[in-house]
């Protein structure tokens, strides 16, 4: 890149330092996105408890003294709802979650803060948890790493986008099974339109062939796993975080993901079921793991294709 300023600001140490402040975004995110997505949902469900004429279609054998019992339960819960404070990315400010302490700027400081709080509340002393310095020290770490893998330019910041998509993704999952719609569909826009404007090493077709494959290649297990056994086995945001990935990486990426997303998450389920006495029913979040493996696609996909030549 002719441009020695722009070259900085996207070298390996400039997008470092941008990953930790990113990483400590990624903390909010995780924490805050679920919490507003079950609120919205519950409050979907307290309106549509209230709609009697609906109800009374699900429920036809249903009588109205019923569903008005359910039409009160359901406004007692939109009140409930209504009453929270307001969430959202940026309100209200981060607190202890201990004694409510409002965490001032200098207090919030990338890696910095924790070390220097002695990872404690200042207020309260109450511990903070090392995974808040772990996932930015990870973000820097991998942004730095995508501009040193990428070079200066605009395949860096795709990289750096899709890493801080994938960790989230990654992250909210294995806290609540859930991976939202607004961070895996974003990951498959992203895929595209960089390999629209060739941004990235991968054509078009081969990033939308990536997007549909990597969809109906899970949800087609998916299904089967549910005809022979009568039960879900798989969600559909593990089918569209695939997706994403194959929009991101092209198709010939997804058999090394599935296959090293497959082996690692088999290892951790044996061992939790066979040495932390996890259960066997309960499901175990698929999404970190192809996260994993389309963050390492993205890094040694070159290896990983010699070791499963698909083109």
């Amino acid at each position: 890149m002719s441009d020695p300023a722009l070259s900085w600001l996207l070298s390996p140490w400039a997008l470092g330092l941008l990953g930790l402040c990113i990483g400590s975004f990624l903390n909010v995110v995780v924490h805050r996105k679920p919490q507003r997505l079950e609120r919205e949902w519950l409050a979907d469900a307290a309106g549509y408890l209230q709609d009697d004429a609906a109800m009374a279609r699900v429920l036809p054998g249903s009588t109205p003294a019923r569903r008005a019992a359910l039409a009160a339960q359901a406004q007692l819960l939109g009140q409930e709802l209504e009453a929270l404070p307001e969430l959202s990315l940026s309100k209200p400010r981060s607190r202890c979650p201990a004694c409510g302490h409002a965490i001032a700027w200098h207090e919030n400081i990338p890696l910095l803060s924790w070390l220097r709080l002695r990872a404690k509340c200042s207020a309260c002393g109450t511990r903070i948890s090392a995974r808040y310095p772990a996932v930015e020290a990870l973000t820097g770490l991998l942004f730095a790493a995508a501009a040193w893998h990428a070079g200066s330019g605009a395949m860096a910041l795709v990289y750096c986008a899709a890493i801080a998509l994938l960790l989230a993704a990654a992250l909210i999952d294995f806290d609540t099974t859930l991976l939202p719609d607004e961070l895996t569909l974003p990951l498959a826009g992203l895929g595209l339109v960089a390999a629209w404007q060739g941004w990235i090493p991968v054509s078009l077709a081969d990033s939308a062939l990536g997007l549909f494959f990597g969809y109906f290649s899970l949800w087609f297990v998916a299904t089967s796993y549910r005809l022979l056994r009568g039960r879900q086995g798989m969600a559909e945001g593990d089918f569209k975080l695939l997706a994403g990935l194959g929009a991101l990486l092209g198709w010939q990426a997804l058999p090394a993901i599935i296959l090293l997303s497959s082996a690692v998450g088999a290892a951790v389920g044996l061992f939790m079921i066979g040495f932390r006495g996890h259960r066997r029913e309960v499901p175990i979040p698929f999404g970190p793991y192809l996260a994993g493996g389309g963050v390492a696609a993205l890094f040694f996909g070159a290896q990983l294709g010699a070791l499963w030549p698909v083109a």
